[in-house]
């Protein structure tokens, strides 16, 4: 499915990707985003992202069909959103991406443990 507008999914359940995607929405001032938790399997299921993959990182879909997981959303988040666009351009410098993929897993694999307010299922 190609959403009309860029659609980030993420983990309802997790609170530091709750607060995490509170902070996206607060800087999103033109509502260009739409945020969708994966626990939302009725929406999520147009995607045809698997839940495995939707449990571990973030997806951002572009409306021209373009998927970005973890960290590799994050530059294109950024360009979405009104006064942080000019922070992608820290990703493009030669080695940041990489670092920033295993700063995201390791965030990933610990996040029940950053922010209080994760229900377990």
């Amino acid at each position: 499915m190609r959403p009309e507008r860029p659609t980030l999914i993420y983990d309802g359940e997790c609170g530091f990707c709750r607060q995490s995607v509170e902070a996206v929405r607060r800087w999103d001032r033109e509502q260009r985003l739409v945020t969708i938790p994966f626990q939302d399997q009725a929406r999520v299921a147009a995607f045809g992202i698997p839940l495995p993959a939707l449990a571990a990182a973030m997806h951002l879909i572009r409306p021209d069909g373009r998927v970005f997981a973890g960290a590799d959303a994050a530059p294109e988040l950024l360009r979405l959103l009104p006064g942080k666009r000019w922070l992608a351009w820290a990703f493009r410098i030669p080695g940041v991406l990489p670092v920033a993929r295993r700063v995201y897993a390791w965030v990933a694999r610990q996040r029940r443990c950053l922010v209080r307010g994760y229900t377990a299922n």
